[in-house]
């Protein structure tokens, strides 16, 4: 179960977000500093027990109307080799020290974590307490076949590129010799009802969506993360 501690982190997550987000192509901001607050999200377990992960919204207050994002992010105590461009930020956390705060998009434990909690292999835990699973995450996988194909660790999923536009991110993966799936990040968090319409494209496989907080001090319910076949449908806008 993940653990989640109570102490500091300097510079907080907020912080350094607050210089990260508006560098994303998927920022829709129109200029100055983001006035951050969280939202809600929740957290996965590494097996292994060295990586931190979680899916933060965090809601920003500096435009005329607050914008919820989608921020995954993974924790690690050393530089996760080749994500350099990938790095949030470092921090100092007042039990475990220093550490290297990522775009979760870019660490392989977190995609074969994200992609485990699609497919029903991993269950989402509270984002604020430790050793709690978070009962309002939902997941489905609808493709029959594929899920013991993408449940064997982020040495199994190989990845072959990832594309921020503005609309979200999406992942490709390979997760065998001949099976390619897309991972799209829902960036920008948009309210749906459960079995609303999806987005366009290749037919859904799979999504997670979870609650945020709105500014008005209500819930909202959306997609987090979708997984589609093959590689992502592009676009121009």
């Amino acid at each position: 179960m993940a653990v989640v501690h109570d102490t500091t982190l300097k510079p907080t997550k907020l912080e350094l977000l607050t210089s990260w987000l508006p560098t994303q192509p998927w920022y829709v901001g129109a200029g100055g500093a983001p006035e951050l607050s969280k939202a809600g999200g929740f957290r996965l377990d590494d097996p292994d027990g060295e990586v931190g992960l979680e899916f933060m919204a965090v809601t920003d207050a500096s435009g005329d109307r607050p914008v919820t994002y989608h921020v995954p992010l993974s924790y690690r105590g050393a530089p996760l080799e080749g994500g350099e461009r990938a790095l949030v930020g470092n921090t100092e956390h007042g039990v475990l020290g220093r550490r290297w705060i990522y775009d979760g998009i870019h660490d392989p434990v977190m995609r074969a974590q994200l992609l485990a909690l699609i497919t029903g292999n991993a269950e989402a835990q509270d984002q604020n307490a430790s050793d709690a699973v978070d009962p309002s995450v939902t997941a489905s996988f609808s493709a029959s076949g594929t899920a013991a194909n993408v449940s064997g660790g982020p040495a199994a999923i190989t990845l072959l590129d990832v594309v921020n536009g503005p609309r979200g991110t999406d992942a490709l993966v390979a997760v065998d010799a001949t099976r390619q799936l897309t991972l799209t990040l829902h960036r920008v968090l948009q309210p749906q009802p459960e079995g609303g319409p999806t987005s366009s494209g290749p037919a859904e496989l799979g999504h997670v969506s979870t609650v945020w907080r709105l500014a008005d001090g209500t819930t909202a319910r959306g997609r987090f993360a979708t997984v589609h076949d093959g590689a992502p449908a592009r676009t121009t806008a």
